[in-house]
């Protein structure tokens, strides 16, 4: 067996951040389902898990599982990147058991108390903080939240200090300070309700189409450098032209959600123009990350991570920019806001842009956390059938949703006499709600096959037996030039 040892053993607090993640992720998706089946069996599991609880469960075990992941990512990045041990691995491991504790406790309140004793029990009367769509977490929580982020931050931010800047922390930390920083705007609760949406969207929309991004092409572009063996200055130079293209669209384009709230017309022109923009970035990291690996310089053993990011790159364009693109106009958007086609654009967006770049960063740095320097064949093979599992349940997930979403349109809203009923809409869109419950279950399958790659055994793969294919690797790339 080859054994491969971490660079720099502060690396290894990120294992368990990952593992937590994972769990959560598998926490997601079965409330995810479980929501799926509660808009066809409207009474599931009532009164014991009803539809707003699990709602809130699901997605803020989105937003806690992507924040471990991200976490862990930055803490295996950082020492390698900057060339010098962690600042504070006890403050890591710390801050971990911290803010797991706290999110455990948080779906536990969810789950056992109304969310109205929650809120009292809580001391919400103090601060009006909660009863807003994923920023449901009790006054407490939000707290804990913010100081676990400040001291995370902390810690990367003087490892960073202590060590070799690049341009990928450098962004990294950009990203990072943002989405801490945004993420003060959830204590701002006006009683003004245009001000409040206002607010709401500094977090929601600032967080996943602005300071994400950056986070993204951070750790996008570590992987490629590793997996790909491409001069670091051309892939800095694709960075910085990426997330510029990132931060102008994406700080305007929070304008798409400012049409029809109560602010001035002009945010129609300035929203749907800069909007219109928002999938260059998306499709510019698609052709960053096949460029990389066409151009690659070696053969990583790890091709699973490979297919990992560019996978990401890829869904990322189509559930962030297509998607994203298809509702984004003004006069579409009309008709379109807040229909199943909202929800269609969020589920794949999340997936490509932010659930497989977890994935890519854990399936990249698990095997050297575990002393090795990739996994077996047979643990990648079933990786990369896991990839693609999940891609297909994923798929269908949304082409139910966009079909129910244009169905929902067309019966209820575009008509200007007899236009149906909200309720008697839902009816005629059962078919496409047991079609993405379906989806749902493949996607399930998907994730439990990556699972069980992690106990899949076997020598692991050497640099120097990884073949190409007739294209040239698993990619179906040129062969690789040896260095």
């Amino acid at each position: 067996m080859t054994i491969a040892t971490l660079k720099y053993q502060s690396q290894s607090v990120s294992r368990n951040y990952f593992i937590a993640a994972m769990v959560l992720f598998a926490g997601q998706v079965i409330f995810g389902i479980t929501l799926g089946l509660q808009y066809v069996i409207g009474d599931l599991f009532f009164p014991y898990i009803p539809f707003n609880v699990a709602r809130m469960v699901h997605t803020n075990l989105l937003i806690v599982w992507l924040l471990f992941g991200f976490m862990g990512a930055a803490y295996y990045m950082v020492p390698e990147e900057s060339e010098t041990e962690l600042y504070s691995p006890l403050l890591a491991k710390i801050l971990f058991w911290v803010f797991l504790a706290a999110g455990a406790l948080t779906i536990v309140g969810y789950l056992t108390l109304p969310y109205a004793k929650l809120a009292e029990l809580t001391g919400n009367q103090l601060l009006e903080t909660m009863g807003r769509e994923f920023l449901e977490q009790p006054l407490p929580t939000k707290i804990g939240i913010v100081i676990v982020a400040l001291a995370f931050l902390f810690n990367i931010t003087m490892t960073v200090l202590k060590g070799r800047k690049t341009a990928i922390t450098v962004v990294l930390l950009m990203g990072l300070w943002g989405l801490a920083i945004f993420f003060l705007f959830s204590f701002v609760n006006p009683h003004n309700l245009v001000r409040d949406k206002m607010y709401w969207w500094f977090v929601v929309h600032l967080w996943v189409e602005g300071v994400w991004e950056l986070i993204l092409g951070a750790l996008l572009a570590y992987v490629l450098v590793k997996t790909t063996g491409v001069d670091r200055e051309v892939i800095d130079k694709w960075l910085y032209v990426i997330i510029a293209f990132a931060l102008m669209t994406g700080i305007l384009g929070t304008g798409h959600h400012f049409f029809f709230i109560g602010l001035p017309g002009y945010w129609q022109w300035i929203g749907s123009i800069f909007s219109a923009m928002e999938p260059i970035p998306f499709f510019m990291m698609t052709v960053f990350a096949f460029n990389m690996v066409q151009r690659r310089r070696r053969e990583h053993p790890n091709q699973a991570a490979v297919l990992w990011a560019v996978g990401t790159s890829v869904m990322g364009f189509l559930g962030a920019g297509l998607w994203g693109f298809i509702h984004t106009l003004s006069p579409v958007n009309y008709y379109t806001h807040g229909s199943q086609i909202t929800a269609a654009h969020g589920h794949l967006a999340f997936y490509g842009a932010y659930v497989l770049l977890v994935i890519t960063l854990i399936s990249y740095a698990m095997p050297t956390l575990r002393g090795r320097i990739a996994n077996s064949q047979k643990a990648q093979s079933a990786e990369m059938w896991s990839f693609w599992v999940m891609t297909i349940g994923m798929s269908v997930m949304v082409l139910a949703l966009t079909g129910a979403g244009i169905l929902q349109v067309w019966l209820q809203r575009m008509p200007t006499e007899g236009a149906m009923g909200f309720m008697a809409t839902q009816d005629q869109l059962a078919f496409f709600y047991w079609t993405r419950v379906a989806g749902g279950v493949i996607f399930l399958l998907g994730q439990l096959l990556y699972f069980a790659s992690f106990f899949i055994g076997g020598e692991p793969v050497r640099a120097d037996t990884v073949k190409t294919s007739a294209g040239g690797g698993v990619l179906g790339a040129r062969p690789a030039q040896r260095a």
